[in-house]
């Protein structure tokens, strides 16, 4: 059996090594090209048994994918150690002296030179994200798989069913991930310890151009500017909740029950527009969901059209080999991971997306999301680096699709045949088209921020184990305003039960792309020269937009994130202003929707 490490390309990066006491400029170039390719190769490696893994789980596919995540890790560890070394060496340029620094903060999960230890995480790893996979939650006592919940979550109006579904897929699956969960922090832990990090978390914080410190005081930032709105938003779904299901369910004061917020980890919150929408205003005339079905959408044409979007700034088409070889839909005869994401397997044009695709309104946007991933992977596929092919920063990856996905205006579904010309909603119903918008767009903020800096308190130490679910259900009412919909013990692991944390995937991207698609969003509007309501305005079509974009786009991670940020936006600080901008005159409603409430919790 071929093994997924190419064992060649392992001993190229680790003998090919130079003494760094005695080395030149020139000998640690040449050792940053040979680890560089063995690096590329290796993700090669990892994301074949990784694919193989998400989309057919088994004891087998796990066990694959366990050993080519350990062999990777390995690889990454030795060469961020080396890396660290080689840094010493005088008279480096700069862009060597970045490089080395890339490969040592490009590592999400460390794991120290104790023998033994990338294998026991590799395969904790795998275990938890096998529990998630094939999670279960209940629905009137019967099993209902992860898919099927998120959904039945974002339509339910039963309080009663809700609480069940919150409660058993918590349960069910963050419980038994906790115990494993622990070891696999004191693991990376030691492993970012190694490479110089006071712990993973300030590891994940030196990955921004900026000291760990500088990181954490711009977030701060950045959330500080978008709180009020939040809290707009907060006071007025609360109102809304207690008119429709009464004090007994939700009160009109204090937090708000998770469960109701039509999300499984009250993340996003358009589910309940329907419960929120104001009067005169809240009916928009059209449902997507209703009109991609109308229309005759399935999973695939709603990709289709996802790509029409890009393909019409003049972006390429994507490759054959994509529509054969994504998981659009769920297979029935398998367990699969189905939460959404997007790949490039062989650093090159192979990409793909996998999704367990409904057809409605959500996994539209998703779908937008997605592919944006893929667009920016193939742009930036010609760097001289395999380190270079990644966004400017994690969260402009995550930004590229949303962006697209504001541009999802009712002229645009006009462009694309979905919705008649007739339906187009007046100047009277934007209130209602911002609300949508704004309950899923400003409400995840606070969650999109939270998920890591609960963590940066464990890798801290800060919150210890027996406190795990005590912590997370405190920075949830904290940052959210929200309560769990019934008592949690504390052997419970409720952050468990979002993907993201046994996946260990870092999550303040999220937070920043929420910001930056506004950024890019308002930046592109200026640039195709619109002049109305910034909430109004697609770039559906305008080549010189695109031009722009792809130029961002190409320069993938080869120069620090404020050069990206400003060859398109003119600006290089992330900021939330466009976001405040395109939400102004919501905000003068919420201001008024709430007036005499006791906002706050």
């Amino acid at each position: 059996m071929r093994k997924f490490v190419s064992q060649a390309a392992m001993a190229a990066a680790l003998v090919a090594t130079p003494a760094y006491a005695q080395s030149t400029p020139a000998e640690v170039d040449a050792w940053v090209k040979t680890a560089d390719k063995a690096y590329a190769d290796e993700i090669v490696e990892v994301s074949q048994a990784d694919w193989v893994y998400s989309t057919y789980i088994n004891d087998e596919s796990a066990a694959l994918s366990a050993r080519a995540n350990a062999d990777f890790t390995k690889l990454q560890v030795a060469n961020a150690a080396k890396a660290a070394e080689a840094a010493k060496v005088p008279g480096l340029s700069a862009e060597t002296q970045r490089l080395l620094g890339m490969f040592r903060t490009q590592i999400v999960n460390p794991v120290p030179s104790t023998p033994g230890a990338a294998d026991e995480y590799a395969g904790l790893a795998a275990k938890l994200s096998g529990i998630y996979g094939k999670g279960k939650g209940t629905l009137n006592g019967k099993p209902i798989n992860g898919s099927d919940i998120e959904e039945a979550m974002g339509t339910n109006r039963n309080p009663a069913e809700l609480k069940e579904m919150w409660l058993s897929w918590h349960d069910n699956v963050g419980k038994p991930m906790k115990t494993d969960y622990v070891r696999m922090v004191e693991i990376a832990n030691a492993g970012a310890k190694e490479l110089g990090y006071a712990d993973l978390g300030a590891l994940w914080r030196s990955n921004y151009d900026m000291t760990p410190e500088a990181f954490a005081a711009t977030t701060e930032r950045m959330w500080n500017e978008v709180k009020p709105l939040y809290q707009q938003i907060h006071c007025y779904t609360r109102k809304k909740l207690n008119e429709k299901y009464g004090d007994a369910v939700q009160s009109r004061t204090g937090p708000i029950r998770a469960d109701l917020l039509g999300n499984m980890w009250a993340q996003e919150w358009g589910n309940i527009y329907d419960i929120v929408a104001p009067k005169g205003a809240g009916d928009l005339g059209y449902d997507v969901t209703e009109l991609l079905k109308e229309k005759g959408y399935d999973p695939v044409k709603m990709v289709k059209a996802g790509e029409g979007f890009f393909t019409s700034l003049g972006l390429q088409q994507l490759p054959a080999s994509f529509w054969d070889r994504s998981q659009i839909t769920k297979p029935r005869d398998r367990e699969v991971i189905c939460h959404a994401s997007a790949w490039n397997l062989d650093n090159k044009d192979d990409l793909r997306i996998k999704m367990c695709t409904k057809v409605n309104g959500d996994d539209f946007v998703t779908i937008h999301h997605e592919l944006g991933h893929n667009f920016y992977q193939r742009a930036y596929n010609g760097q001289p680096y395999r380190l270079y092919m990644e966004g400017a920063n994690d969260g402009f990856h995550e930004a590229i699709g949303d962006t697209v996905a504001l541009s999802m205006t009712p002229e645009y579904l006009v462009q694309i045949g979905l919705l008649d010309p007739a339906k187009v909603p007046s100047a009277d119903k934007d209130t209602g088209l911002l609300l949508r918008q704004a309950m899923d767009k400003v409400a995840f903020l606070p969650f999109g921020l939270l998920i890591d800096r609960y963590r940066w308190r464990i890798f801290s130490g800060e919150v210890k184990p027996a406190d795990y679910n005590k912590a997370w259900t405190e920075m949830r009412l904290q940052y959210q305003g929200i309560v769990p919909p019934g008592e949690r013990g504390a052997d419970a692991f409720d952050a468990g039960a979002k993907y993201h944390i046994p996946a260990v995937v870092p999550y303040t991207r999220y937070f920043l792309a929420r910001i930056l698609q506004f950024q890019f969003y308002e930046a592109a509007c200026k640039q195709a020269g619109w002049k109305g309501p910034l909430h109004r305005c697609s770039f559906y079509g305008n080549k010189q937009v695109g031009e722009k974009l792809n130029a961002m786009l190409t320069m993938g991670a080869s120069k620090p994130w404020p050069d990206a940020l400003q060859a398109f936006t003119g600006t290089r600080e992330m900021s939330g202003k466009s976001m405040l901008n395109y939400f102004a005159p919501l905000s003068k409603f919420l201001k008024q929707e709430t007036k005499g409430e006791n906002c706050g919790w």
